[in-house]
């Protein structure tokens, strides 16, 4: 499917409400135009004044589904307050540059991650115009089988 920055923007704007992000927080969708930037998604916010900006890449997205990565950049804007408690108390817990705080920092940012996406595909199966997830990272990746070429067995 592909969308123009007029059906991009209807669909942030759905999203922004159903979510309930607005009215408690300003919220601004940024099309990005620079092929080279490696991302398809991404926000900036500002905790304390409760303003976000969801920059969505328009010129060389690396997923085929862009509304499924709207409501998952806004999936993150609403976990915001839980990551940053998790971000505190990881930093105030483990020596900085540790091994114990990088193995935490990456735990956590895992989960993060396959939880904001089990909730946006949650949410584009029952609100979704284009309920066709994407596989763009799967497509980058090695199979299966790649990964397990020369490891020896234990026997």
């Amino acid at each position: 499917m592909t969308y123009d920055k007029t059906t991009l923007t209807s669909l942030f704007e759905k999203y922004i409400r159903k979510l309930r992000i607005t009215p408690a927080w300003d919220v601004k969708l940024e099309f990005v135009e620079d092929p080279m930037w490696p991302k398809t998604g991404d926000f900036k916010i500002d905790c304390d004044d409760r303003k976000a900006a969801l920059l969505l890449n328009a010129a060389a997205p690396k997923q085929e589904n862009l509304e499924e990565v709207i409501v998952h950049e806004l999936m993150h804007i609403k976990m915001y307050p839980l990551d940053q408690v998790t971000e505190s108390l990881i930093a105030n817990c483990f020596e900085e540059g540790s091994a114990a705080s990088g193995f935490a920092y990456q735990q956590f940012f895992t989960a993060l991650e396959q939880t904001v996406e089990e909730l946006t595909k949650c949410f584009l199966l029952e609100y979704g115009e284009n309920k066709d997830f994407s596989f763009g990272r799967c497509n980058q990746g090695r199979s299966f089988n790649e990964l397990y070429e020369g490891l020896n067995n234990i026997e």
